[in-house]
């Protein structure tokens, strides 16, 4: 029996609220209490149920967080309250000058602060409406920031809504930071090395770059996550203190530190600094101080702030840890593009809680930037306290027979030439039929977010290509008819080979996104793919795209359609995708059908000033939701222009370039939505 629309709007709330509940106890609490596979059946019911009645879908659902149209810019915001700087200090000493300064500031009245380690992210600002999730800005000059809602949306511990008593404030800014934990920035770093791809320096340069994207569900992959540290906009004030405050923010479901403490004198505070700096190596956030301020509000009012700090607050900043050892050697490793990084090989030595024998140089613009030679005594730090890189070198303590360290005139791996990228850093092998390259290749193509092809690791990636069993992706197809020479192989019998050769067949029924993303096309990751599949369903369709087809869809810029177009169209390219299909690999993807009518089918509509009835987001999501695209900034593609109040120097553009400009309410009577 079909269910009813009543019923439907009621399950749907039932579930939205019990999905909300455990995000809270994982992300907040970290206690949940149920299993993932329990957890995401909930989410695939509330899935079904809005695809079932789009009508019932609403912005703070938890299924939309996840954008579906790539961004084509960010438009700047202005901060309600400006976003200051703290102060920060690397000594005890000014540690005490601070607090000195406070007691003669507040009279010699009794005051508390309340402390937190201080997170290396990125500082930014969300903003909540009666509740609801409706802006989230960068710091930028701290006057004005980038809107990354979208982005923001997608981060899993960041509520769409908030839950509790006492959440409905007419508007609640709650700043802090976003970081990437190390555990998932390790295993996203480890992935790019695996497939070649340059990697993140650090947590912090990670996270920074993730929020610049303009697809959110790039940001979604990464696993970024937030913590609240102080606020900015409050109406009504609800508590005296910062304290009472985020108590109540912990209750509401909004992330704050679980280290948050109150503490009376400098002494305290001293105390709590030789204590973190000694046990920060351990947290899974990368944190590079701690962060004192004045609990009660009305006495931050008192002491109020420079043109630049508060005064009611400073950060104490840790030394960096670093170690001196000898660089012995470097080797060059190929990725799966063929680049070529240099790998300093070190005498081992005691760092930040492990010992160190390797560090990346990045590049060879690096290396030539650091003045670095074989045989020197260099200086080492965990970026972000993870990755070891070297960061200096002791020049005075030079030995006479050091070595400089040349870029590579030849493949470490095939002995082909290399080559440096064309206004780029990267050296690159020119043979594409490179053993390094085609090994890392072969293991981005069998990987989980490409063609999952599950048991075919390093180790058998290495047979494979040695013995001279693979030596195209489409070779892996045709193992079946050699279960005998993987009899051979280390580590595989008869069940082994018989599940290895279960997950190759298996993988031929993956949809062209996957193909498409295992194909090892420069530039072009699992998002990408999808936008192409989507896009065109067939690999047919696909190749025989014209570089402007290919930049017409949102998210592909003119690098990105090159790089496709010429992989596509190339021998190499067409030899491989040709023994693919005739292995029997899936070359399709079903159709992506529009829910309900689509009145702004391939329409490019920009909204500018403030909306009555809808949030920024709101009519974004309305917009791609009826088939148009909400873009950023007004050309002579735009459609139409949704002008609110104060619209801005959009408005002028729009009207000297003849594009039609629509209120609020027209808007509505063309989306369906009547007056």
């Amino acid at each position: 029996m079909a269910m009813t629309e009543e019923k439907a709007a009621k399950r749907i709330a039932e579930l939205r609220d019990e999905i909300r509940q455990h995000d809270y106890k994982y992300y907040v609490l970290a206690e949940p209490v149920i299993e993932d596979r329990e957890y995401d059946r909930l989410m695939e019911e509330l899935r079904k149920l809005e695809d079932q009645f789009p009508h019932l879908i609403t912005p703070d659902s938890p299924t939309q967080r996840v954008g579906g149209q790539p961004l084509e810019g960010f438009e700047q915001v202005r901060h309600a309250v400006p976003m200051l700087s703290i102060d920060n200090t690397y000594n005890e000493a000014e540690l005490r000058e601070f607090d000195a300064r406070v007691a003669r500031g507040l009279g010699g009245d009794a005051y508390e602060y309340v402390v937190d380690p201080k997170i290396d992210g990125v500082a930014v600002s969300l903003r909540y409406e009666n509740g609801r999730l409706v802006l989230a800005a960068t710091r930028g000059d701290g006057t004005t920031g980038d809107d990354i809602t979208q982005n923001v949306r997608t981060i899993r511990n960041v509520p769409l809504r908030l839950h509790g008593r006492g959440v409905n404030l007419k508007v609640l800014e709650v700043r802090g930071e976003i970081y990437w934990p190390k555990k998932d920035f390790e295993r996203f770093n480890k992935l790019r090395a695996e497939r070649g791809e340059p990697t993140f320096a650090n947590p912090r340069n990670g996270a920074a770059g993730t929020l610049k994207q303009l697809d959110p569900r790039l940001v979604h992959e990464r696993n970024l996550a937030f913590t609240a540290h102080s606020t900015g906009e409050i109406h009504p004030l609800p508590a005296d203190r910062h304290s009472e405050l985020f108590k109540m923010f912990r209750e509401w479901g909004i992330p704050i530190s679980p280290y948050l403490k109150q503490i009376k004198t400098v002494d305290e505070a001293i105390a709590l600094i030789h204590d973190w700096d000694k046990k920060r190596a351990g947290l899974d956030f990368p944190t590079d101080g701690l962060v004192f301020k004045i609990d009660r509000f009305d006495q931050r009012d008192l002491l109020g702030r420079t043109s630049r700090f508060p005064r009611w607050a400073i950060a104490f900043k840790f030394e960096a840890e670093r170690a001196r050892t000898i660089l012995k050697s470097v080797r060059f490793q190929v990725g799966k593009l063929g680049t070529i990084t240099p790998v300093a090989n070190l005498e081992p030595v005691l760092l930040a809680g492990t010992t160190v024998k390797s560090a990346s140089l990045h590049n060879f613009d690096q290396i030539e930037r650091l003045g670095v030679r074989i045989g020197d005594y260099v200086y080492i730090e965990k970026a972000g306290e993870i990755i070891p890189q070297v960061v200096e070198v002791d020049k005075e303590a030079r030995p006479a027979d050091t070595q400089p360290i040349l870029p590579p005139e030849c493949c470490p791996s095939c002995r082909a030439p290399t080559v440096r990228d064309e206004g780029g850093v990267f050296l690159r092998c020119t043979n594409p039929e490179c053993p390094a390259q085609f090994k890392e290749r072969l293991r981005y193509f069998c990987a989980r977010d490409q063609m999952d092809i599950e048991g075919v690791g390093p180790a058998l990636v290495e047979q494979l290509v040695n013995r001279g069993l693979v030596k195209s992706f489409a070779d892996l197809y045709r193992l079946k008819q050699r279960p005998d020479q993987l009899l051979g192989l280390e580590r595989m019998g008869e069940k082994s080979v018989d599940n290895l050769l279960g997950a190759i067949e298996a993988s031929k029924e993956r949809p062209l996104s996957r193909l498409l993303a295992a194909l090892n096309i420069p530039h072009v990751g699992v998002s990408t793919a999808l936008l192409l599949a989507e896009r065109f369903c067939t690999m047919q369709a696909v190749q025989e795209a014209t570089p402007e087809q290919l930049l017409a869809i949102p998210g592909i810029g003119p690098e990105l359609a090159r790089s496709i177009h010429q992989f596509l169209t190339s021998e190499r390219g067409r030899q491989v995708i040709a023994d693919l299909a005739a292995a029997g690999v899936n070359m399709t993807q079903p159709a992506k059908t529009p829910n309900g009518p689509q009145p702004f089918a391939g329409m490019s509509i920009v909204v500018t000033g403030t909306l009555e009835t809808f949030s920024r987001k709101e009519i974004q999501d309305l917009i791609a939701s009826l088939g148009g695209k909400a873009v950023g900034s007004v050309s002579k593609n735009t459609t139409f222009v949704v002008a609110g109040t104060d619209p801005g120097s959009k408005l002028d553009k729009a009207k000297a370039l003849g594009i039609e400009v629509i209120d609020e309410a027209e808007f509505r009577k063309r989306a369906g939505l009547g007056e």
